[in-house]
Formats: structure tokens, sequence, C-alpha cells
């Protein structure tokens, strides 16, 4: 039954429901129950979507509108776990919150927004799970209300999101009406196979493109995520760097083999768009001194990485493998960031951070690890990432982004260090306190499965070789 199909995500919609009502029917002193009930929510969708993988083959089910594909299913897991590390970052950060258990409804719905996107295979769902993506994150940005930072941060997600999800339900309203059909199958058919005006199909194509930028954090639709990182709750912050780009990339993915390359010219674009996206992320945080910034920049630079493999999708047997990798060694990685800012009680400066190895030394240790997998130094997971992201732009024939990909990597050494250098060997005498004893254990777990992707690399690439995209 293709219902049957859906279960994971059914199973975050009751759990979202479940949870809201439980958290409304407890005292405030109960409020963190919510935790729990989220937890167990996202470990039953996992399981679910386990037993679907095994079970399923990979298809276009749901009348046409959902693709079962290992990269449907490799994107779920990846938005699971990193909602579950940010339900357990959470509870201490919101203790004194008297909405406290009505975040973690929000968080599970963040991700059936994330999953949603990623297993899209019609374009009126794929703008259904763009607005709940948007609409969650907007109120998780904004969650401290008498922050002037995070309704501000808030604010500028809520513009840039109206004005990209505007466009983007504008291009999937241009696509409907050039093949009469919401379904990319119909849609990937109708273009090839009819004589469509190629303006019209670049505009849809690029209205489409930019809405989904958004959810990347990619150019020219990215500058609300430096903002969000530094001003959004902390845990907030990490889940909203995370789990968006992972629904948006394979959504991207899946979008650009819709397109007839004859018309619609998107390869090079969006090899440009990834050049710019890493390029300006990278130059952007060179400058900057608060940490939760920088992270925010940082972000923005990896999904220009992260796009390369889509530039080499169809040329290059590599980009689906790598693209999946990247994308859990990058969410591992920021995750494990994020923790650290977390158990540090939101401290953002970088002087902040001056002498931590001395007073923290398990946590100092935490970001040396999430800044070098992220730098793409060996034998963290962002190393085999980023070289499969290399390899597969010039086996596809894209050798120059290789090299500004190569070049930009070597810049965001110089921010990383900024923090790392002084993490050490300044000499810090005050305590440093901290927010518990959750977000510091998330933060030693991500870290350690930094370490352990990266080990397993080879495994991983080949278990993931045989992973399809669908559609074609």
């Amino acid at each position: 039954m293709p219902v049957g199909h859906l279960v994971p995500e059914i199973v975050l919609v009751a759990g979202a429901v479940t949870t809201l009502l439980a958290v409304l029917a407890v005292p405030r002193r109960l409020q963190w129950i919510g935790a729990p009930l989220a937890l167990a929510t996202l470990a039953t969708s996992a399981w679910f979507a386990v037993d679907l993988a095994s079970d399923a083959a990979q298809q276009i089910t749901f009348f046409g509108t959902w693709a079962i594909d290992g990269a449907t299913t490799w994107a779920r897991g990846v938005v699971l776990l990193a909602t579950a590390v940010v339900v357990v970052m959470s509870p201490e950060w919101f203790a004194r919150d008297p909405r406290h258990g009505e975040y973690y409804p929000l968080l599970v719905l963040s991700a059936l927004g994330a999953t949603l996107v990623a297993g899209a295979a019609d374009t009126m769902q794929l703008v259904i799970g763009v607005l709940l993506s948007s609409v969650t994150g907007y109120t998780l940005a904004g969650y401290h209300r008498r922050s002037a930072l995070s309704v501000e941060a808030a604010m500028k997600y809520f513009l840039v999101g109206a004005l990209a999800n505007t466009l983007l339900t504008l291009g999937v309203v241009l696509l409907f009406g050039m093949v009469g059909s919401t379904l990319y199958e119909a849609t990937a058919a109708g273009l090839a196979g009819r004589a469509t005006d190629p303006i019209a199909a670049v505009a849809a194509a690029a209205a489409v493109g930019v809405g989904l930028a958004f959810k990347l954090g990619a150019v020219p639709a990215h500058a609300w995520l430096p903002d969000i990182a530094q001003g959004a709750p902390a845990p907030s912050a990490a889940l909203l760097t995370v789990v968006p780009k992972v629904g948006g990339l394979v959504a991207l993915a899946r979008f650009v083999q819709l397109l007839p390359v004859e018309q619609v010219g998107w390869r090079p674009w969006a090899a440009l768009v990834a050049a710019a996206t890493m390029t300006l992320g990278n130059l952007a945080a060179l400058w900057q001194d608060d940490l939760r910034r920088l992270l925010g920049w940082s972000s923005v630079s990896q999904s220009g990485y992260a796009i390369m493999a889509v530039v080499a999708l169809g040329r290059s047997d590599l980009a689906v493998p790598a693209l999946l990798y990247f994308l859990l060694a990058y969410v591992l990685a920021n995750l494990a960031a994020f923790a650290v800012v977390t158990e540090l009680r939101g401290r953002t400066a970088l002087d902040a951070y001056a002498g931590l190895a001395r007073r923290r030394p398990l946590l100092a240790a935490v970001l040396v690890v999430s800044f070098l997998s992220l730098v793409g130094i060996p034998p963290l997971a962002g190393f085999a990432g980023k070289l499969a992201l290399f390899g597969a732009v010039i086996e596809g024939g894209y050798a120059w982004l290789a090299g500004v990909a190569v070049a930009n990597t070597v810049v965001s050494l110089f921010y990383y260090l900024r923090v790392l250098g002084p993490l050490y060997f300044e000499v810090r005498r005050e305590p440093v306190p901290v927010l518990g004893r959750w977000a510091g254990t998330a933060a030693g777990v991500t870290a350690v499965a930094v370490v352990a992707v990266g080990v397993v690399a080879e495994p991983a690439f080949d278990a993931l070789s045989d992973v399809l995209l669908l559609p074609h």
C-alpha cells in the first residue's frame, strides 16, 4: 500500500502532536518531558525508515509524488540523527523558559519538513516541504522573544525566506504551465519531449534554484545564515545550519536531473553558484570576531562545496556518494561545534575561547576535531568528503572548480586557526562555567562520530556506490 511508504513521516506527525498535547497538559516544572517524547518519536521514525529501506525496492511511489531510494533513506537518517542531537542539547538551555516543552514538537516538525523536501518527487510536495521547514525554522530562530538579536535574526530569516519561497512557488507554477503536471517524471518527459519556450524554462529553473538555495544558505539567498548562527538560541542555530541543508541538497540534486541540458544549461550556472558560495563564505569568515557568526559563514562555504557534487551529476559515478557522505561529515562536525557553544552557555566572542584548553580540555578537543574536519584534514570525515567532491568535479570536466575549492580550503584554515591557536597557546586563569552535562555529552559523541566516519570512509563509499537518485 503506497501510504506505508510514508510511515516514518507519519510517525513524525503523530509524535509531534502527541508531544505538544503532553507538554500542554503538564505543569511548568515538567516541561522537560517533551525531550524524551521527541527522542522516542525520532527513534521510532528511524526504526521504520530502516525497516522500509530493507523491504521496499527503490521506486517512485505514492501516486508518483514520493521517491523511495537510497538518497531519501540517507537523508532521513541524517536528519533524524541531527534532530536527536539537538534535542539532547536543548533541555538545559531552555530550562527556565516557560514555553520549554513546546520547543520539541517544533524540532520534530522541522525534521519532517526536511525529509519531505528530500524525498519529494513532485514540485507541489517540494513546495509544501519547503514551507513546513521554513515556518518551523522562523519560530525556532526567534524562540527567545525578549532577545533583540534573536528576533532580528528571525526577521531576516523570514524576509529572505518569503522572497525565496515566493520565487520557488512561481517557478513551480511556470513549470506546471509548460508541462501540465507537477510530477517529476512527467515534468522531465514534458521538458524533453516538446518544444517548450527556452526562456520560460530557464526562468522557471532559476526561480526554483533560488528557492532551494535559500534552504542551503547558498548564494544568492544566503544572507540569513550568519545572523541565525549568531542570534538564534544555540540549539536552534545548530539545527537550522544543518537540517534544512540536507533536504535542500538532495532536492536540488533531484530537480536538476529534470532539466534538459540543451534548453537549460544548468551545469555551468551551478558551478558558478558553488564557486561564489564557497568563496564568499570563506572570505567573510576571515574577518569575524564572533565564533557563532564565523560558524554561520563557514556553513555558507560548506554549501558551496556540497553543490560541487550537483555539478558532477550525470558525469561522474562518484557524485551521489560524495554528496551523501559529505552531508553526514558536515552535519556531525557542525553539530559538534554548536554543542560546545551550547555547553559554554552560548559564549560567542573569539576572545572568550582563548585559553579554553587549560580549563575545559575535552570541549577544546571537540572544537579541534570539528574545525579540522570542516577544513578537510585526514583522517577525519571531512577529508574523505572533500576529496570525493574534488574527484567528482574533476571527472565531470570541471577541474577549475576543484582548483577554486582547494584554494578556498586553504583560506578556511586561517580563520579556523584564529580560534584554535589562542585556544591552546593563551592562558586563562578565571573559571569557565558550563551549562550542564547534556550538551557536553552531545559534543563528545558527535566528535567521536566525526573520527569514526572518517576511519570507515572506504566501506562507506562502497556502500553508497549503489545508491540511486530517483527520478532520472
